[in-house]
């Protein structure tokens, strides 16, 4: 699923974008983020890593803020209409189902489920947890933009070194 994802976004953005902004834009897409915006940096569009580092990053971080102060508003809304209802519900409880750790351990344990990146982790569910928790923006911000630069580690050294070939500084 995550594949055929990803090669929609390039086949739609490609012609119309560059390389750079593709990897901006997809590490801002929920499910894909920062991992997957490396992923297609390096191996796919052969964009130099210290290029594709600060694209991805910054794309990943510009959604947080919004989740952390935005959503439980937003979820509150939609919960009001007929139609929403059912979405959010499920949208929150797939979330929570995920929120152990985040919860015994608030700041680090954010930081650990944004950071290492399994299926259904990475900054969008943890943000939306953490908001979901009510765990203040002044802890959660931080706790993200570690998780992702731990992600950021993780991500170069499986794109960049491993499938891609040595390639520190680009």
């Amino acid at each position: 699923m995550t594949e055929t994802l990803v090669q929609g976004v390039i086949d739609a953005l490609s012609g119309s974008f560059g390389k750079e902004a593709i990897v901006f834009i997809i590490s801002m897409i929920p499910i894909l983020e920062l991992r997957g915006a490396l992923l297609v940096a390096g191996p796919i569009l052969g964009v130099p890593v210290a290029k594709a580092i600060p694209l991805c990053v910054i794309g990943n971080i510009i959604p947080v803020p919004f989740i952390l102060l935005l959503i439980t508003p937003i979820f509150k809304w939609l919960k009001g209409t007929k139609t929403f209802k059912p979405m959010v519900t499920k949208l929150e409880n797939k979330a929570m189902s995920k929120s152990d750790q985040i919860e015994k351990y608030e700041f680090w344990g954010l930081v650990l489920f944004v950071g290492i990146p399994l299926p259904g982790t990475g900054a969008w569910t943890g943000s939306l947890i953490a908001a979901l928790l009510g765990i203040k923006f002044k802890k959660a911000f931080p706790a993200v933009v570690i998780g992702i630069c731990m992600a950021t580690i993780i991500m170069w050294f499986i794109s960049y070194v491993l499938l891609g070939g040595v390639q520190v500084l680009g």
